[in-house]
């Protein structure tokens, strides 16, 4: 009996136990629950992907700094989430300015020689010297993804539609962050650790000519992930949150 999903919709991907994977699969019979009873119905499409519902994968999202160069799932499923996630996160007015460069392995190495040689080169020694402390532990890991806004592809929209121009940064910064958070989630739940580093703009020169990335791109942040070798930065018992009460307000609730 092998596990396998389903996906229905670009954001919804359901478990599914199919012993002939061109047959049958098993699917829950309601969508918006806790899975109950599954339900047969005929094999649409199935591939080996996560099976974590999505609010666990939300819950269970941290920050893992112990990284290893090695990876519990291949190259091309690491893409897939990217790929899924530049084509279905949403934008305003669907502007989809953010973009991603993937680097894995050697490419991912080279990239954190390069932050080392731009911040040797820029800093004072004694700012270096602190900051090289860290570098040494992204380097470690398996891979970057850089992440993008397209500045011409908004300028196009605030042209666009002139009534909303001042708006479109904002709304730029916005659908960046869900593009992170996205595959950031997504990563975690296939069993990689992440964490999200910001050593823009003092390296955007150097990672534009070293990796042909437009001039036109602005980086936002830099994505490390890996195989997790320790827990969370922050242990799961230690985790502090303010009372929801303060941060959210519900009316006409029925």
């Amino acid at each position: 009996m092998s596990r396998y999903t389903i996906t229905l919709f670009p954001q919804l991907t359901l478990p599914i136990r199919c012993p002939k994977p061109s047959s049958l699969v098993i699917l829950p019979s309601h969508f918006t629950r806790p899975f109950p009873e599954p339900t047969l119905v005929p094999l649409l499409k199935a591939r080996m992907v996560s099976t974590k519902p999505f609010s666990a994968a939300v819950k269970d999202r941290r920050t893992y700094y112990a990284l290893e160069s090695s990876s519990p799932i291949p190259d091309s499923r690491i893409q897939e989430i990217v790929k899924d996630a530049i084509l279905h996160v949403p934008s305003a007015f669907n502007s989809q300015t953010t973009r991603a460069v993937v680097l894995l392995n050697e490419e991912h190495k080279k990239m954190w020689d390069l932050v080392v040689e731009v911040f040797k080169q820029q800093l004072p020694e004694d700012k270096f010297n602190r900051a090289n402390k860290r570098f040494p532990m992204f380097r470690a890991a398996y891979g970057t993804i850089l992440f993008y806004e397209d500045t011409d592809r908004m300028r196009e929209f605030q042209n666009k539609f002139k009534s909303y121009e001042d708006k479109f940064p904002g709304w730029s910064e916005q659908t960046n962050g869900m593009h992170q958070y996205t595959i950031w989630t997504a990563l975690e739940a296939e069993g990689l650790g992440v964490n999200l580093q910001h050593y823009n703009p003092l390296i955007d020169v150097r990672l534009e000519t070293e990796f042909k990335v437009p001039m036109t791109w602005s980086l936002k942040a830099q994505m490390v992930f890996g195989k997790p070798t320790t827990g969370p930065a922050v242990p799961d018992d230690q985790k502090q949150f303010d009372p929801v009460e303060e941060r959210m307000k519900v009316y006409g609730a029925k």
